[in-house]
């Protein structure tokens, strides 16, 4: 009888190496006055902020030692899935560069396809279009899981798909000329988010607490999300950005 050929085994798709490990320990940063730094290499001080802080002082909040500010430009809803300028964008956009600030800008997704994270990158583009000289800071795709069981991405677990809803976003963004972030928590970052294949983009850490035992290079860090900083009223979150590690 004639042989059936057979068919090469499949070989396993292959594996991306990890991102680069994180340079700093517990023991490399410290509070100077009101905020954390690096010890060691240049670190500088941001705030991220949102409509939830309302009106901003912006030259005292310079005036308080914070360098940078990283905007919420916009959001989809997380029911009906809409997109919407944050209510406060303009004003903050304004009072930061005016304040003399390097400024970025963030959007809160809640992109369920690339498709419609490439739809947010989009938004973005045009909603920036009046700044784009001004943005010196990266363009952060920010993406959470609601607490509301109607949420359109109440069941979105697939790493797979929200590293790529990711990936739509942040090079729709690089290709107009931005510079691009991901921001992301402890457990999204090894549950709901393939890093290997995130690591040629900029990392943004959200943990609280003044000692960094994170596995991977990040380059800002949300360290607290209730600092006090003159010029805002309520609580603010604040941040340590250090793109750069420092000759040892």
């Amino acid at each position: 009888p004639t042989e059936t050929p057979t068919e090469p085994p499949t070989e396993p798709p292959p594996t991306l190496p990890p991102p680069e490990a994180n340079p700093f320990g517990n023991t490399d940063f410290q509070y100077e006055g009101r905020y954390l730094k690096l010890r060691h290499g240049e670190s500088v001080t941001g705030i991220d902020v949102s409509s939830w802080q309302k009106l901003i002082d912006w030259q005292q909040v310079k005036e308080s030692g914070v360098e940078f500010a990283m905007i919420r430009l916009g959001y989809r809803g997380y029911e009906q899935g809409g997109l919407s300028l944050d209510s406060y964008a303009t004003a903050n956009l304004d009072g930061a560069i005016a304040a003399g600030l390097d400024v970025g800008v963030y959007f809160f997704s809640q992109a369920i396809t690339p498709e419609e994270a490439e739809e947010e990158a989009y938004f973005v583009l045009e909603q920036l279009e009046p700044y784009k000289d001004s943005i010196t800071m990266p363009v952060v795709f920010d993406w959470e899981h609601v607490s509301n069981a109607n949420a359109r991405t109440a069941n979105m677990r697939d790493p797979d798909m929200l590293t790529d809803c990711t990936l739509a976003f942040l090079q729709t963004i690089e290709a107009a000329g931005y510079r691009t972030m991901v921001y992301f928590n402890r457990t999204q970052s090894w549950k709901y988010l393939n890093l290997e294949e995130l690591k040629d983009y900029e990392f943004w850490l959200a943990a609280y607490t003044q000692r960094m035992n994170f596995p991977y290079k990040i380059q800002m860090w949300q360290y607290t999300n209730t600092g006090k900083v003159p010029g805002v009223v309520g609580d603010c979150d604040i941040n340590i950005y250090f793109p750069e590690t420092p000759d040892t």
